[in-house]
């Protein structure tokens, strides 16, 4: 069994440490990355313990390989597909990109057969070259987007289950905007430029938080998106969160995610506009505009927070709370 992760930043980079310790695995890096492994291992703390791992990596396949975990941000996919297709073509392919995008992309390259669909229920936060805390930990849950065929899937499962606790579903595309909410918030983190804990403690930004989960509640429904619960987070909870009055659900969703582990959280937006990249945040806010823009519906709020997202990405500054919600609501009431 030859495992590829193609991608190795703070998702990535937690497959090729754990899965380095059973497996054989290849991290697909960028240069800078591959002299730091190289000499000093990758460094992995936070969840399950502080650990250097010695890894094997390279800056392209060279060999075929069974399984390759595709780990990159979502436009940075396609680049790294192509410099790498000659070694895949017989692979199992597996996503683990946020939104639903990534597995579309891969079925320009490779067969809807051989694609497995990924949710990441676990968290990183990656400190180039070569450092990654483990924020905290959970599943790695594996289905087909395309149908309902599980073989694929239950063969990853089996293949990683020793270093991931490995989960297969069948409705994975009702599951992929389940966890779209579960990333709604991370732009909030990332156009005030603070860790999660620290931006949630606020109540009026847990209710600001709040607000989009609705407005994005309201898009799902309408697109007649059918909504699968994730074994730690039922779809029940967040139709509780969404309907039930909103000084109240503040004050939950404030204390779930001020108590997000000991180490910063800053989101994968966020990670991304500090090293410089583009965020993924129109495949997650984006894919609620989009939604909502296919039904004749507006979504404001969304719309805006992914306004501010692009303005930062630009070079623009981190907002303050108060710039925060005057930007928003000026806008939308």
């Amino acid at each position: 069994m030859k495992i590829a992760v193609l991608g190795c930043g703070a998702i990535g980079g937690l497959f090729l440490g754990y899965l380095s310790e059973s497996c054989d695995v290849v991290g697909i890096v960028k240069d800078y990355q591959k002299q730091a492994l190289d000499r000093e291992g990758l460094l992995i703390d936070g969840a399950a313990g502080a650990k250097k791992v010695k890894v094997n990596a390279a800056v392209k396949l060279e060999k075929k390989v069974d399984i390759a975990i595709f780990a990159t941000k979502i436009d940075d996919l396609e680049p790294l597909i192509k410099e790498n297709v000659e070694f895949l073509k017989e692979a199992t392919i597996v996503s683990t990109q946020n939104g639903v995008k990534a597995d579309y992309i891969l079925n320009k390259y490779f067969p809807k057969e051989n694609i497995v669909t990924g949710i990441v229920m676990f968290a990183g936060t990656y400190y180039p070259p070569n450092k990654i805390v483990h924020n905290f930990k959970g599943d790695l849950i594996v289905g087909n987007i395309f149908n309902g065929s599980m073989e694929k899937a239950k063969y990853v499962a089996k293949s990683i289950g020793g270093a991931f606790n490995a989960i297969t579903l069948n409705n994975i595309r009702g599951a992929k905007y389940l966890k779209l909410f579960v990333n709604l918030n991370n732009c909030i983190s990332a156009v005030l430029g603070k860790p999660m804990q620290e931006v949630f403690s606020d109540l009026d930004i847990a209710k600001l938080a709040i607000e989009l989960n609705r407005e994005a509640f309201v898009a799902i429904r309408k697109s007649k998106i059918i909504l699968e619960s994730l074994p730690t987070y039922p779809k029940e909870k967040l139709e509780g969160l969404v309907s039930m009055q909103i000084e109240t659900a503040a004050v939950l969703f404030s204390k779930v995610m001020s108590t997000l582990g000991e180490e910063p959280l800053y989101g994968s937006i966020l990670q991304s506009i500090k090293r410089g990249k583009k965020s993924e945040i129109d495949y997650i806010n984006g894919e609620i505009v989009r939604l909502a823009g296919e039904e004749h519906i507006e979504a404001p709020l969304n719309t805006k927070i992914v306004r501010l997202v692009h303005q930062i990405e630009q070079g623009g500054d981190f907002l303050s709370k108060e710039e925060l919600i005057d930007a928003i609501y000026d806008q939308t009431r």
